[in-house]
């Protein structure tokens, strides 16, 4: 990955949500040496969106003047070869475009002087026609003015607009965490703390280990106090995330031990006490001559103890209760 290339695509504005994902994907699978070439089956994937989907918003891209791509086939059997993506911050981009041909003027260094042959299939582009391989009838390229069927798009841009907001709010937990660890998300990262693999290990503490966000904010701001330097990549602080789910474990356990203890006494208690066995128990009470506090008894329990005969009116004035 290019982390000048990924700094590129983040600087990029008036791009939708789910166009701009898919820029930072590919800028993330550019290599400064070898260039970049990722599959569409890889980009949908990291972008988590339908390969339709995907190239509808490389399309967009490349008519943007963002990205340019360049599509070679086999020369001996016709067959596809990996996409080239320029990405526009390059040498090499092609000028703007001509209305003569609709590429760059003089193309990349790859194109310059090389036009379309039936050896080499190279050079086509969305719009024009190309040899097609032994395994398609027709060009690889979709023609959407002959394409019958047609995707509902409600579902889709709806997944692609979610996807690319859960994507926005992972970047700023992200980040929230890296400056908890005492790192700038702005500068340059070490090489461990860059591009999918490190946001792939961070979003395991997510799903594996069930930790909230907020929860991994609370736990590396607390591994500081230990080491205060940054850690070297996610996984020197997958020790104290799965330390700090074992005890939330063991406190929803124990919690969950003494609701469950309290429920228990609650039935073994058994149904309150009947009036009957209220009034007999008062009635007791008044006609012994234990001691006998003067606010025990109330107005109301004095009338159910004479209704059933269980005192008299006299042992209540007695007793000095009435």
């Amino acid at each position: 990955m290019s982390h000048d290339a990924t700094n590129w695509a983040i600087q990029r504005r008036g791009l939708k949500p789910a166009t701009k994902i898919v820029l930072w994907h590919l800028c993330d699978r550019h290599n400064p040496d070898f260039g970049c070439f990722p599959t569409q089956a890889r980009l949908a994937e990291d972008a988590e969106m339908s390969i339709s989907a995907l190239n509808a918003h490389l399309a967009k891209l490349e008519e943007l003047r963002l990205i340019h791509r360049v599509r070679t086939h086999d020369p001996r059997t016709y067959k596809r070869q990996a996409t080239r993506y320029i990405l526009g911050f390059e040498k090499g981009f092609p000028q703007e475009p001509t209305p003569e041909t609709g590429d760059g003027f003089d193309g990349t260094e790859e194109e310059q002087g090389a036009e379309p042959t039936p050896e080499s299939g190279d050079g086509a582009i969305s719009g024009f026609s190309a040899i097609p391989s032994p395994d398609f009838a027709q060009s690889h390229l979709r023609n959407p003015e002959t394409n019958l069927v047609r995707e509902p798009l409600s579902k889709p841009v709806k997944e692609e607009e979610d996807a690319a907001a859960r994507e926005i709010e992972f970047d700023q937990f992200f980040a929230e965490l890296l400056m908890a660890l005492g790192l700038k998300a702005n500068a340059t990262l070490p090489a461990w703390w860059q591009g999918w693999p490190a946001r792939t290990h961070v979003r395991r503490w997510v799903e594996g280990l069930g930790l909230s966000e907020d929860r991994i904010i609370e736990v590396a701001t607390e591994s500081r106090a230990d080491h205060p330097d940054p850690p070297d990549g996610p996984k020197a602080l997958d020790r104290f995330m799965e330390r700090a789910a074992q005890r939330d474990a063991q406190t929803i356990t124990a919690n969950a031990s003494k609701a469950k203890a309290k429920r228990q006494r609650k039935r073994d208690a058994g149904p309150p006490p009947s009036e009957d066995e209220l009034a007999a128990f008062y009635a007791a009470k008044v006609n012994s001559d234990a001691y006998l506090p003067q606010n025990m008894i109330s107005a109301a329990m004095c009338g159910l103890m004479l209704a059933r005969g269980l005192v008299t009116p006299e042992r209540l004035r007695m007793r000095g209760i009435r």
